[in-house]
């Protein structure tokens, strides 16, 4: 390809010009080629100056890495005064340029000096143009995430919960309703579940006749608050009351044999008590005990049956492990309860201390005193606390907790200043998610232990590297793979945060190494990460870049996901979904009503293909006003 005299090469690929304007009105058509020809010749500077780095990539995507720096050349200036101006002349405005860009400016220039008379033209040679841009990233979609569905090009992506690995009529639902590709989370369930999962979707997609690709995160590191001192072991009873504070329904709880579990409704309170004890009730009995308070209450029984009796209280009733239940037929001891969760509730204003000292095993945790006057907490990776500075902002549990670091202390603890909570307190749990936007934190998302690693080589035809940050972090991973002889599989960098979008281009032409790779907008994790505000135009920047470098887009977080919790959607969901179609692959997390959503995804998918391409809208023939 054409770029000009060979310079030294330079790892440098994305260089800020100051944001300089392109344009003045009033121009003529010369002055504006002339502009837009000093663009297309910095763009061919700057390919000099990224030798080093496309030499790194595999053959099949030089041209696109070639494209992407020419895409990065253009946004580094502000075109907002040249697009109105070429819009006025009725020229091309370089809005849809992403996929072909030194093509589209020579494009425009030919139009330009075609309007001053001047017939000249002088394209670079081998520059990918309209049709081979558009084909480019079809083809890359197809290899990474499976051949297209009829009827849409987007594909539909949903991530498997635990009872995928039990229950094949699931998996087979889900591919029946539209499903493309399947997503195992390596941060949860174990090898024995993700096999079983890999296998339900292999052998379903097998008998349907389909392709189903399937992702398996690798679970990177966590970056959580640390455990809270557990609370006393006891449970509440509490009947319901009206207005008046006169109870109007009973409590209720079920009273099953200890060690032999449950079969109770979720959400009902469970009592272990003695089998023979428990076995000796029969409705109708009544149950004295002294409850925590030491009050004294009475259950009474309703039923009876294999798994134990179930009894209703009519007075609020503690009962802890150890309570002595007194019965028709005897005494008996509850068994051991489950703690109650404690928290720590912080208020703006408040300060709570990071510890490194309380980090997650090893050594063993110190938890939390949820007691204690001075909230202070541990962290799962107290390596990070060390990137934290004085005025870094600090998020917790999905930014619901928010604060600016106080001070950094010698030893490694942090100090936040509460800023973002409810006047009346939140509640800051343990093992409860941090982020730390404003931090460069260097931590490998690859840990030492190459046992996940090794599973996903074995089963997956993707894996996600979850935090992604740097590109040194990528071809470690690309290194291990091949050890593990598979450097074929596909790689999808997890975009999760603000380090990982701001250095999104090293990290795309890192992945260009691999055979096929793709880029994941985590979108959860940056609105924490980067500020709601800013949320929409982030994922826009990532679908422009990823289009420049023709690689797919995996649109990630809570689509639709009203809709898999509670099976409807809300308006602002069903938009947002409607969006997503502009992405390669849409995820969509777990709920209970998750093959409902398939459905509806996919059908305001096929809607929109008719509708949008891209950013480019297609003017298809509207009957929705049409007397015809």
């Amino acid at each position: 390809m054409v770029r000009g005299s060979s310079g030294s090469p330079s790892p440098q690929v994305w260089q800020d010009s100051g944001g300089q304007d392109l344009s003045e009105d009033g121009r003529a058509p010369a002055e504006l080629a002339t502009q837009l020809e000093e663009l297309r010749d910095e763009m061919r500077r700057r390919h000099e100056m990224s030798l080093a780095a496309f030499a790194r990539v595999r053959p099949q995507h030089r041209r696109s890495a070639e494209n992407l720096v020419d895409y990065l050349t253009l946004r580094s200036h502000d075109m907002r005064p040249l697009q109105e101006t070429l819009a006025q002349l009725g020229v091309s405005s370089l809005g849809r340029s992403e996929e072909h860009v030194i093509r589209s400016v020579e494009q425009v220039v030919d139009v330009l000096r075609s309007l001053a008379g001047d017939g000249r033209t002088h394209h670079t040679d081998g520059a990918v143009d309209f049709d081979e841009g558009r084909r480019l990233l079809r083809s890359n979609a197809i290899d990474l995430l499976g051949p297209e569905p009829g009827g849409r090009s987007t594909r539909i992506m949903v991530t498997m919960p635990s009872e995928a690995a039990d229950d094949p009529s699931f998996v087979w639902g889900l591919l029946r309703a539209g499903m493309d590709c399947a997503r195992v989370n390596c941060a949860h369930d174990g090898p024995d579940e993700w096999r079983r999962m890999v296998t339900n979707v292999r052998t379903a997609a097998q008998a349907l006749g389909r392709t189903c690709q399937v992702l398996m995160d690798l679970p990177g590191p966590k970056l959580r608050t640390g455990p809270v001192a557990e609370g006393p072991k006891v449970v509440r009873l509490r009947p319901g009351r009206d207005a008046r504070g006169v109870p109007i329904a009973p409590a209720e709880a079920v009273l099953v044999p200890i060690g032999l579990g449950s079969t109770a409704d979720a959400g009902v309170t469970v009592v272990p008590v003695p089998l023979g004890w428990v076995r000796g009730l029969a409705p109708g009995d009544h149950i004295a005990l002294r409850d925590a308070r030491d009050d004294a209450r009475k259950l009474e029984v309703t039923e009876t049956s294999h798994w134990g009796a179930r009894v209703v209280a009519w007075d609020t009733t503690y009962v802890e492990s150890g309570t002595l239940l007194e019965g028709p037929h005897g005494r008996a001891v509850v068994g051991q309860l489950p703690a109650v969760e404690l928290y720590l509730r912080v208020r703006p204003g408040d300060v709570v201390t990071l510890s490194a000292d309380r980090a997650a095993e090893p050594p063993p945790p110190r938890p939390a005193d949820a007691t204690s006057a001075h909230f202070r907490i541990g962290c799962s990776l107290p390596d990070a606390l060390r990137a934290a500075r004085p005025g870094h902002r600090v998020w917790f549990d999905d930014g619901k907790i928010g604060g600016r670091v106080q001070a950094v202390h010698d030893d490694g603890d942090v100090d936040v200043e509460i800023t973002v909570a409810s006047p009346a307190g939140s509640k800051l749990r343990g093992l409860r998610g941090i982020n730390l936007p404003d931090s460069d934190v260097q931590l490998s998302p690859l840990g030492a232990d190459d046992t996940v690693l090794a599973f996903v080589a074995e089963h997956a035809d993707m894996v996600g590297l979850s935090f992604a940050q740097r590109p040194e972090d990528v071809a470690e991973l690309q290194r291990r793979l091949a050890d593990l002889g598979r450097p074929d599989v596909g790689l999808v960098l997890k975009i999760e945060t603000t380090s990982g979008f701001e250095r999104l281009p090293e990290l795309v032409l890192a992945g260009m190494a691999s055979e096929r790779v793709g880029v994941m907008a985590a979108r959860g994790d940056l609105a924490v990460e980067c500020g709601f505000e800013r949320l929409a135009e982030v994922q826009e920047e990532i679908l422009w870049l990823c289009d420049a470098a023709h690689v797919p887009v995996i649109w990630a977080t809570q689509v639709l996901d009203q809709m898999a919790k509670t099976g409807r959607p809300s308006r602002a969901e069903v938009s947002d979904a409607a969006l997503a179609g502009r992405a390669e692959c849409v995820m969509l997390n777990k709920g209970p009503h998750i093959g409902e959503v398939v459905v509806a995804l996919d059908d305001i998918l096929r809607r929109m293909e008719t509708h949008q391409d891209k950013k480019v809208p297609l003017l298809r023939r509207l009957r929705s006003w049409s007397s015809g």
